[in-house]
């Protein structure tokens, strides 16, 4: 890769920052639905004395909250995208955004597992067919917006088949997993989490109305907030990661040694950190030892062929100097 097609690939990359326009709008409509479901299952849930249904709405008020959050990253990413304080870019507004919804989403299961306890220790009379109605409209709508915060992210990357000049040829997948965009994810687990408590709910209202098994209720919320639990701790895992920087075990950094170290150069890396700059982009900055003449440019070039690599800084150091 020329030093032209290199700057290129770095304008590229920045092209992430100004947003993700089809996934800011779909996150507006599904919040205003789920603001609107919300209001519906709170009063129904009351109303009725369906613990599943009351603990679907109150949890869906913190889901609404999300997106709403996950909005507002998606409006600062694009508003600063110019801002030349961000040395990288915007992108990671998007991925706190995301890490911040799972935070939440950890307190609603908590919320949930909370009222679920106090309900099968004090039950009370529930209203089976109302209640079950308000649930499977509320299923209803979750799907609605689940269906808008799908990821659209095959749209952003592709696999990339390249010829080396050192003869072998190399077919890869640039994604590495990092193509998606956390902060539609964290919408869209919100939506899903709460698809899969009113499938809960109706199953155990059901449950309750036909075998008089009543504990099904509030049962049906413990299990929904140990769901909820575990998708919300894979999100804060896998932001978390991107935050702090912790990906020097992904595939990327393995190609940048091998394409280094395995191919024709004769050089060493004697420092090297990886880090992620946009949805399957990242930085490298590397410290390479190597005999006379091999230049930096020449490490670039073997690097080139690695179109995730947009922003590369090699320091080259003489065989001896350490």
């Amino acid at each position: 890769m020329s030093l032209e097609a290199l700057a290129d690939a770095r304008r590229h990359t920045h092209a992430f920052d100004r947003g993700n326009p089809l996934a800011e709008r779909n996150t507006r409509r599904a919040m205003w639905l789920t603001l609107a479901m919300m209001v519906v299952e709170i009063a129904g849930g009351w109303w009725f004395n369906s613990m599943a249904v009351l603990a679907d709405g109150w949890h869906m008020s913190s889901h609404a909250l999300a997106l709403g959050l996950s909005a507002f990253a998606y409006v600062c990413a694009r508003r600063y995208a110019h801002d030349r304080r961000f040395a990288f870019g915007t992108w990671k507004i998007e991925i706190l955004g995301g890490y911040t919804s799972a935070i939440l989403l950890l307190g609603v299961a908590a919320l949930m597992a909370v009222q679920s306890v106090e309900r099968l220790l004090h039950p009370g009379a529930i209203h089976y067919r109302q209640a079950i109605a308000i649930a499977v409209v509320g299923l209803a709508v979750n799907l609605i917006c689940a269906w808008w915060l799908r990821d659209h992210h095959a749209h952003d990357h592709h696999d990339h088949d390249h010829d080396h000049d050192h003869d072998h040829d190399h077919d890869h997948d640039h994604d590495h997993g990092h193509g998606h965009d956390l902060n539609l994810r964290s919408a869209y687990l919100h939506v899903l989490a709460d698809a899969a408590t009113s499938v809960l709910a109706i199953v155990a209202l059901l449950g309750g109305m036909y075998f008089g098994a009543a504990w099904l209720d509030p049962a049906m919320g413990l299990v929904g907030a140990a769901l909820v639990s575990a998708w919300a701790w894979g999100l804060v895992r896998s932001s978390g990661r991107i935050l702090l920087d912790a990906q020097m075990d992904l595939p990327v950094v393995a190609e940048v040694r091998e394409a280094i170290e395995g191919g024709a150069l004769p050089a060493k890396i004697s420092d090297l950190h990886v880090w992620q700059v946009g949805r399957g982009k990242f930085a490298c900055a590397v410290e390479v030892v190597a005999a006379a003449g091999v230049d930096a440019d020449a490490v670039r070039r073997a690097l080139g062929v690695h179109e995730e690599l947009v922003h590369v800084t090699v320091e080259m150091v003489p065989v001896g100097a350490y």
